[in-house]
């Protein structure tokens, strides 16, 4: 095996994974910072709460294709190099970290639901499949974007494991699945509490704060004495 290639291999998917959508999209589309608002996340779901369907249809695209890319591309080029599907599972793995903590956004990342779905399409498209219809039929019963994904997250190693077999790839996939469950502990906090957002309902308007003038006048709306 090449390991500076496995190296390269893994630092390139890292960074791709670092590119954080949500922002970028909501950037060049003059949309608030989706970690304004919402709960803060900068992900599809969130970005739906603007209010703004095409931002999140373009943050959803971009953010499956930088863990569907990496993967991809290992799979394609990597066997001249000495590098496999194991290789190309753990390039999955690091671009769904760099979503989770990307160097180009302060480490502040989201929770890595689509990235995650994009690499499990790349690696297996069965359990790709396999994994998105668990998260559609609970996102249908119950319009929860988290415990859907709660729900895929938990059922995507078991699904390699009982259909494909024990792989050395079924290790990242286990890996990405324990991460995204941490990543939602607010949520399941919600979720047990009652209080967790359905998919579509907006953000609660953030309150202005009254401007404040030179030598410390505060606008209060009431007419100076």
């Amino acid at each position: 095996m090449n390991l500076l290639a496995v190296a390269l291999a893994l630092l390139a998917a890292y960074l791709v994974g670092s590119l954080s959508f949500a922002v970028i999209v909501s950037r060049f589309m003059g949309l608030q910072d989706p970690r304004s608002y919402g709960s803060k996340n900068p992900g599809a779901t969130n970005v739906l709460r603007s209010g703004n369907r095409a931002a999140a249809l373009l943050t959803l695209a971009f953010d499956a294709l930088k863990g569907y890319v990496p993967v991809l591309l290992v799979l394609m080029f990597g066997p001249r190099l000495g590098l496999g599907e194991t290789t190309a599972a753990f390039a999955g793995l690091a671009a769904f970290v760099g979503h989770l903590w990307p160097v180009f956004f302060r480490f502040q990342g989201g929770k890595g639901v689509a990235t995650a779905a994009g690499v499990l399409m790349a690696l297996n498209p069965g359990l790709g499949l396999a994994t998105l219809v668990s998260w559609l039929v609970v996102v249908a019963l119950l319009r929860y974007s988290s415990l859907a994904s709660l729900v895929a997250a938990a059922f995507a190693p078991f699904y390699q494991a009982l259909i494909w077999g024990v792989e050395p790839s079924l290790v990242a996939v286990i890996v990405m699945s324990l991460l995204l469950i941490w990543r939602h502990q607010g949520n399941i906090r919600k979720l047990l509490a009652g209080t967790e957002s359905r998919i579509g309902q907006k953000a609660t308007a953030t309150p202005v704060r009254a401007a404040t003038y030179p030598h410390g006048h505060r606008n209060t709306g009431k007419r100076p004495k």
